[in-house]
């Protein structure tokens, strides 16, 4: 597992730290910037994330042909996910482009929606190259190859500090455009990023027994059946993730209506807390992936007792993070800004991450165990009743309703809503878990449920 994880950790914190040299850069911009920085990338995550995970699906789908020495279909499996990506494209540009909805309910300010709508516009840009990157990014993961991926992110990520720097302060005859800025460093570092990828795929050697590219051949045409294939389990599997990520990002939108600070100071706990998660992601990337493969190879047991390992690295990993971050919290929290009241906002949420991580680890390594075996239609009515109705309309009783408060101070700040949303992870955790102990051995390779 852990040599397939650490590459998968290292790319996906280079992918993160996106957002946080952002926050950080912004956070010492405005006040305005960084309150626009925390609606604009929940609407972001809740539309990029949605779409991503339908177009995961070809991470369980290759490693399954993988495992099971069918390489060329593999190889088939990357040219419709192109065509899967290209097509939720637009949707999701459609989306950034009129984020209206999204800003109603944020009932942000006029200054702070402007923002928002620049910052978004920017990124409609970035979201094809992110969706292509994702299939050369699933695709690898699932024959074992993630340090292509890592190599990848790192170099995107060096490209973007320089960039978000020269955009959101300007410098020379670049006018300094805040938040805006940072929308425009991500789409050049997207792109060059997914650009490269393309250029791995046609000329390292390692990607040849897929045949991947057939002479005087760029994409083949879409399959009716292989979509579907790749529909019938990605909608589910982006259908769970959005329903995970965008309850999160609705706190900030419900959390904003409190006033700049306090959707400040919970933009500061959200980068803190999602930089955290990438260790349980990469762990649930290494494991899914080898157990994508043994169901491949036709082994259930082997493939059922990695996951149940991966399940008890999850919790010892998370565990000993989350205390680590809880007694670093405050110079954590100046990390980021030496606004006073900022901290003073993000310190409350900031001591809930150790409950939050925990119970977070554990679903994501239970729910990508279940993807592995094609298992993705269930876990999602678990998430809509876990994370919807206990996490996002628990936060709404305690912050919004007085006569659903438990504690006076909960009103003041956004910690009800990290107070449930944590109630809604041990939830959805717990009914994950239930799926793997009496799901898994009435699953049978190559179906979906």
């Amino acid at each position: 597992m852990l040599p397939l994880a650490w590459p998968v950790l290292v790319g996906q914190v280079a992918v993160i730290a996106f957002s946080t040299v952002d926050t950080a850069l912004v956070a010492r911009y405005d006040v305005a910037d960084l309150a626009a920085l925390a609606v604009g990338v929940s609407v972001y995550i809740t539309v990029f994330v949605a779409l991503m995970g339908v177009v995961a699906a070809i991470g369980p789908i290759a490693g399954q042909a993988f495992g099971a020495k069918r390489l060329t279909d593999a190889g088939d499996a990357v040219h419709q996910s192109i065509w899967l990506a290209l097509g939720l494209s637009v949707v999701g540009c459609t989306l950034l482009f009129f984020p209206q909805p999204f800003l109603a309910l944020a009932k942000a300010s006029p200054d702070v929606a402007h923002k928002v709508r620049a910052y978004l516009g920017a990124l409609a840009f970035a979201l094809p190259a992110s969706l292509l990157f994702t299939v050369f990014r699933g695709f690898n993961t699932a024959v074992s190859r993630p340090k292509a991926v890592m190599v990848l992110q790192l170099g995107a990520l060096a490209l973007k500090v320089p960039l978000s720097v020269l955009f959101i302060y300007g410098w020379g005859p670049v006018a300094a455009m805040g938040v805006a800025g940072c929308g425009v460093a991500t789409a050049l570092a997207m792109w060059a990023q997914c650009l490269a990828a393309g250029w791995l795929l046609r000329r390292d050697p390692f990607y040849r027994p897929f045949a991947l590219h057939r002479p005087g051949e760029w994409l083949r045409p879409p399959q009716a059946a292989k979509l579907r294939e790749l529909v019938r389990l990605g909608v589910p599997m982006g259908g769970s993730i959005a329903l995970e990520v965008a309850g999160f990002s609705f706190m900030a939108f419900f959390i904003s209506r409190l006033g700049a600070t306090p959707v400040a100071g919970h933009q500061v706990a959200v980068n803190v807390v999602t930089m955290m998660f990438m260790m349980p992601l990469a762990l649930s990337n290494a494991v899914s992936t080898l157990v994508a493969q043994r169901v491949g190879a036709g082994d259930p047991h082997d493939a059922r007792r990695l996951g149940w390992h991966g399940m008890g690295m999850a919790a010892l990993a998370s565990a000993a993070l989350g205390l680590l971050v809880f007694a670093l919290r405050v110079p954590i929290a100046n990390l980021y800004t030496h606004n006073a009241v900022i901290v003073g906002a993000a310190l409350p949420m900031l001591s809930w991450l150790v409950v939050f991580h925990f119970f977070d680890a554990l679903q994501t390594m239970a729910a990508f165990v279940l993807r592995a075996w094609r298992i993705a239609t269930v876990p999602m009515v678990i998430y809509a009743l876990a994370l919807w109705g206990v996490g996002l309309g628990g936060g709404w009783l305690l912050l919004f309703t007085p006569w659903g408060a438990l504690a006076p101070e909960w009103m003041h700040g956004a910690q009800g809503y990290w107070i449930a949303s944590s109630a809604g992870l041990f939830l959805a955790t717990a009914g994950l878990t239930a799926l793997l102990v009496w799901g898994l051995p009435a699953a049978r390779r190559g179906t979906s449920n």
